[in-house]
């Protein structure tokens, strides 16, 4: 929860290539405090059933910027992803054998006592992010 000096953090995942939450991917969260400073690796979690992170670190006093690294090959190596392969025209290994996206960067600004929730919708070949509610 966010206080007046900090920020916080939550985020969900929904594959659009098969209209589902996506459940076990790896989510890393890092901080910094000014564009000009270094990275804080806060530690992690991965999505639930639901495609969200409940319980990720919170952030540090003074933080501006958040990072969130979605380690999304695994989730699309899985077996039971692979359904979304046969819904689309283009396979998600058609090109290269491997995940086109092995994984998601997302970096964004923050103000002390806002809540930030940062949807990703995904899918074997693109992505979006917004500022949800």
């Amino acid at each position: 929860m966010s206080t007046s000096t900090t920020a916080s953090v939550s985020t969900h995942i929904l594959d659009t290539s098969i209209g589902r939450p996506a459940e076990g991917v790896a989510v890393q969260l890092a901080a910094r405090a000014g564009s000009d400073a270094d990275w804080q690796a806060l530690g992690g979690s991965a999505t639930d059933a639901d495609g969200r992170c409940k319980d990720l670190p919170a952030l540090p006093e003074g933080t501006t910027h958040v990072r969130l690294d979605f380690a999304v090959e695994a989730y699309f190596l899985q077996s039971e992803n692979k359904q979304a392969d046969a819904q689309q025209d283009a396979p998600a290994n058609r090109d290269s054998g491997a995940v086109f996206f092995p994984e998601v960067a997302i970096t964004f600004a923050v103000k002390p006592g806002e809540h930030y929730h940062v949807p990703l919708l995904l899918n074997p070949f693109g992505y979006s992010v917004y500022r949800g509610s």
